[in-house]
């Protein structure tokens, strides 16, 4: 399990208390005066953008990746699984555009100019991440997904640790409004991009639940409290990332995983 060395608490035993900030971001209370970068079309719906294959981020065809090993400083890393697996789903490959919340995540970027992420960062997320849903009940986790890539294996993940999902448009006020029928207290919201899932992410913020995310280089994360670097518009990124923190999750809790990687991919 990683070290908190960005300033991370672990939660105590019951779930209730949430993890500060990472240090170099900005206060919840500060980010409102952040924005996103522009998206490649700028009118466009986020939830709308095509989905990036791990072979070619301009793509939504379904190549094999180019495996490209230079994607973290420390090649003798323990990680839970081979870091050619990671390589395989495209797990760090980012986009061209990186903000200055997420640089310390970047290993390095390419000659065409996209952002790669340390895998090394991204395997010791994974861990920190599961060890601290752990701690909730597993009813009082939600998983949101508007991205089309992420909604099936944020759907397993939701059935792999007992947490409740919502997938495709978040409805407003499912957080914050008492008197709508789907209305729900979670006690963690896992999110999928903060920029598609952005409703969901300012409910949580709202009503003051810890939001755990996984964030591409072109992220800010100044409303998110615990962020997991990875390529978070690929297929098999997602499905690799999810896969890897619901058996974390379980296995944090002493239970036995029993998922496959398969079970997280959805038409492969």
């Amino acid at each position: 399990m990683s070290n908190n060395e960005e300033g991370l608490e672990e939660p105590d035993s019951n779930g209730t208390e949430a993890p500060e900030n990472d240090t170099d971001m900005t206060t919840k209370a500060d980010s409102d005066t952040e924005t996103e970068p522009a998206e490649p079309e700028a009118n466009a719906d986020p939830t709308d953008e095509p989905e990036r294959d791990a072979a070619n981020p301009d793509s939504t065809g379904e190549d094999q990746p180019v495996l490209d090993e230079d994607v973290m400083p420390d090649d003798e890393a323990d990680l839970l699984i081979p870091v050619e697996e990671y390589l395989g789903a495209g797990v760090h490959i980012g986009t061209q555009q990186k903000t200055e919340s997420m640089e310390r995540f970047i290993h390095r970027v390419r000659t065409d100019g996209l952002y790669v992420l340390d895998v090394s960062q991204t395997d010791s997320r994974i861990r920190t991440a599961a060890q601290f849903i752990a701690n909730y009940q597993s009813d009082q986790i939600l998983v949101a997904s508007s991205r089309q890539y992420g909604r099936f294996p944020a759907e397993k993940f939701a059935t792999a640790v007992g947490a409740r999902a919502r997938t495709g448009r978040f409805i407003p006020g499912t957080l914050t409004n008492p008197e709508y029928e789907g209305y729900i207290e979670p006690d963690v919201v896992v999110v999928t991009d903060p920029i598609g899932d952005a409703q969901a992410v300012k409910e949580a913020i709202t009503v003051g639940i810890p939001v755990v995310a996984m964030c591409d280089s072109n992220n800010t994360t100044g409303n998110v409290d615990l962020v997991v670097p990875t390529n978070n518009k690929g297929r098999r990124a997602l499905s690799v990332v999810y896969w890897l923190l619901a058996n974390e999750v379980v296995d944090n809790r002493g239970g036995n995983p029993t998922y496959a990687l398969e079970d997280f991919e959805e038409g492969m």
